[in-house]
């Protein structure tokens, strides 16, 4: 179980620029292992229905009984928003498959976040340096991406700030929504506010980051309070009414003691003795939580699972869950373990396919890709 964790409050996303450094790709984004093994063409169409639907990608149950993952990266945001995608929708899609899912991620469609502003040479400099994250990522060079994706911020930043329409100080102030509580902000403390905004916005369009920080720190400074009161600590028989536990009356004294002074701790912003209180409460609350039902654990997965395979998994399921409320780690461990190598092969054979789409048909119409 984690801890409920105490929010640290930033200023709002319209205070943060609303124009995020596009890294290329995370560096360590989850991959997966080629699907060399399945048989699918380079080239091929697949039909059949929408279970998900993402940002800029599906997944198909396709009516061969394969699953897939449709990256629609490609697509302009104007067409994805012409599509109406939605879960249960018939569709086919045409496209090629690819290796790994940060083969979506091409230099066509980093350059849709890019402002239009930038220049042919700066295009030249930043599809250089692209590649040679791409290069650097399947070698799992991760710190030398990171140097690379600095060089790209650096050429970016000043088109983002050039292209950067601020939200005024009482559009940012609204969306906090201290008014849903009735909360009202000093009039002093206001004028404050207002005017170390406008001297952050000044700063970041110049470029003085470490400065601009600081006026960053003197907003959350004094808003803080009003945060403390729009989401206040939430008390210790709330947060145990909130979670499935069955906690014996002598255990209940000693967990709140524990629970109040993590909180404290959190407060105070003693970042060391939280961790350690909030470890020490989910140690003691761990034995009383109550585990999810065989039946609920199972509906987890959307693959049929063979009777016999099921009777066994549902045997050891148990014997893990009682071993993890006795806190005999070892010997569950063995049972979890047990359990994965039943699974495997279905994980193995229900793996999703990676498609780059190039052509999409929905509700009758169909879409181009307006990038190779």
């Amino acid at each position: 179980m984690k801890k409920t964790t105490k929010k640290s409050w930033m200023i709002v996303s319209a205070l943060t620029i609303g124009m995020a450094v596009f890294a290329p790709h995370q560096a360590g984004a989850a991959s997966v292992k080629p699907t060399n093994e399945i048989t699918v063409q380079a080239e091929q169409q697949i039909k059949g229905t929408i279970k998900s639907v993402y940002e800029d990608s599906i997944t198909i149950k396709g009516k061969d009984g394969k699953n897939y993952y449709i990256g629609i990266q490609k697509f302009s945001d104007e067409q994805i928003a012409k599509m109406k995608l939605a879960e249960g929708q018939e569709i086919s899609v045409e496209g090629s498959v690819v290796q790994d899912y940060s083969d979506f991620n091409t230099f066509d469609v980093y350059k849709k976040s890019l402002p239009k502003e930038v220049t042919k040479e700066d295009l030249a400099k930043l599809e250089k340096l692209f590649n040679q994250t791409k290069k650097l990522e399947k070698e799992e060079k991760y710190d030398e991406v990171e140097k690379i994706n600095l060089e790209m911020d650096k050429i970016t930043k000043p088109y983002f700030l050039a292209s950067w329409v601020p939200e005024s100080f009482e559009e940012v102030l609204k969306s906090y929504g201290f008014s849903d509580k009735n909360i009202v902000i000093k009039e002093n403390d206001k004028k404050q506010l207002k005017a170390i905004y406008e001297q952050w916005i000044k700063l970041e369009k110049s470029g003085k980051e470490e400065k601009a920080q600081e006026k960053f720190d003197e907003f959350q400074k004094i808003l803080q309070p009003y945060l403390d009161a729009l989401y206040p600590p939430v008390p210790f028989e709330e947060y145990i009414s909130d979670i499935d536990v069955d906690i014996p009356a002598e255990a209940l004294p000693k967990l709140k003691t524990l629970y109040k002074n993590a909180q404290k701790a959190d407060q105070d912003k003693n970042d060391q003795l939280s961790e350690k209180l909030w470890v020490e409460f989910d140690e003691m609350i761990n034995p009383y939580m109550k585990p999810l039902s065989f039946e609920d654990y199972m509906s987890e997965f959307d693959f049929e699972i063979k009777a016999k395979d099921k009777a066994q998994l549902k045997k050891l399921y148990e014997e893990a869950t009682a071993l993890d409320k006795k806190g005999d780690y070892e010997k569950s461990d063995e049972k979890w373990v047990a359990i994965d190598k039943i699974l495997n092969p279905y994980f193995e054979a229900n793996k999703e396919i990676l498609i780059s789409a190039s052509k999409v048909t929905i509700n009758g119409k169909a879409y181009l890709t307006q990038h190779k």
